[in-house]
């Protein structure tokens, strides 16, 4: 098949759900740098993609979309054989909540946390990390009782949490006391086709 486009920028934890998405399907993938540090994202070009200015985009043979998640549902519905997205009401809103969660509170907290110590953003640290041991100590709680994060077999749902949490520490978000968290990361890097994030050396990053 003709490989997908993916507009992309490598730091991008965004970005990164959905490369790692294509990888886990073994799709054949055409990564398109897009420079962020120089604006490239607010050019009328990439703007006639995605009119949001943001990354990641996908082309998959004229089909383009944007939105890290909404990538994911299509890559699994297209492409997942029935595997990364449940096609039942309760497993479909079971990884329906964990969207949510990424678009939400991992979004504001260890993805925020990592926006001030990588690219300078102006938010109260203090406040950010604190926002996020509090989801994290829920998550770890959750993953005492589920192998994933929507049952017993992996889904989008876990691609669209990982990079962020795995990531958390370049934005001195400690992951030391959440076991169960670590141990899901550790279960989602074992994936066959599993690819990482660069990472920054940034945070409690500077020390590990």
């Amino acid at each position: 098949m003709q490989a997908i486009k993916l507009y992309n920028f490598p730091r991008s934890g965004h970005a990164h759900r959905v490369e790692l998405m294509l990888s886990l399907l073994q799709l054949p993938t055409e990564l398109i740098f897009v420079d962020l540090a120089k604006g490239a994202h607010k050019q009328p070009e990439f703007l006639a993609l995605n009119a949001f200015g943001q990354v990641p985009v996908i082309d998959d043979q004229g089909v383009v979309l944007a939105d890290s998640n909404a990538i994911l549902v299509y890559l699994a519905q297209k492409y997942g054989n029935g595997r990364w997205l449940p096609a039942d009401p309760v497993g479909a809103a079971r990884v329906q909540r964990w969207l949510s969660f990424a678009a939400g509170p991992l979004a504001f907290g260890p993805a925020r946390a990592r926006l001030i110590t990588v690219f300078g953003a102006s938010y109260n640290a203090d406040e950010v990390i604190a926002y996020s041991h509090t989801w994290l100590k829920v998550l770890d709680q959750e993953l005492a009782n589920s192998t994933y994060l929507a049952g017993s077999e992996p889904t989008i749902a876990d691609v669209a949490a990982y990079s962020y949490i795995a990531h958390a520490p370049e934005g001195n978000v400690s992951l030391e006391d959440y076991g169960n968290v670590r141990a899901w990361l550790a279960r989602i890097e074992a994936l066959p086709g599993f690819v990482g994030m660069p990472r920054t050396v940034a945070g409690l990053q500077k020390t590990a």
